[in-house]
């Protein structure tokens, strides 16, 4: 497993299938990705659980493709 640790504000979230899915904006506690809401599509926050994260390297790399987090992400205002 990933610790919340490694990531950092910024980076670049990678779905599986190598598409962009959003930048980090911070960590929400110890278990959720806060992505920016100027990166999103529909201008909202967008939270992914750390559980979701496959590896990090210079980006935030997820275990689901990007059709499945954008239908499985919270969304905040």
């Amino acid at each position: 497993m990933v610790a919340a640790s490694e990531i950092r504000e910024h980076m670049e979230v990678r779905a599986a299938d190598g598409s962009h899915v959003g930048t980090v904006d911070h960590m929400e506690g110890d278990s959720r990705i806060k992505l920016t809401r100027s990166d999103s599509k529909d201008g909202q926050h967008h939270l992914i659980p750390l559980d979701w994260v496959d590896h990090v390297d210079a980006h935030v790399h997820l275990n689901k493709d990007a059709q499945e987090v954008e239908s499985q992400w919270s969304t905040m205002n």
